[in-house]
């Protein structure tokens, strides 16, 4: 029984990593589309890719978010 808790415990380390690098680049994204938006010549279809990446870094972290997050019932 140890085996699955310390396997558990493992899973949940990974996903929390996982987690903190998906929120970094997810900063990192948004800190380059503010950057490109302030330029004038910034390429309307790159902020468009990014901005796609950006949001499908949010449903990664809310699924992670999810499984970390215990059932409670109320």
């Amino acid at each position: 029984m140890n085996q699955i808790t310390d396997f558990e415990m493992e899973a949940e380390d990974v996903l929390r990593a996982e987690l903190e690098v998906f929120r970094q680049e997810h900063r990192d994204l948004d800190a380059a589309i503010v950057a490109l938006n302030e330029k004038n010549t910034a390429d309307q279809l790159t902020i468009q890719r990014l901005k796609k990446r950006k949001l499908q870094l949010k449903d990664k972290i809310s699924q992670i978010e999810e499984l970390l997050t215990p059932d409670i019932i109320a």
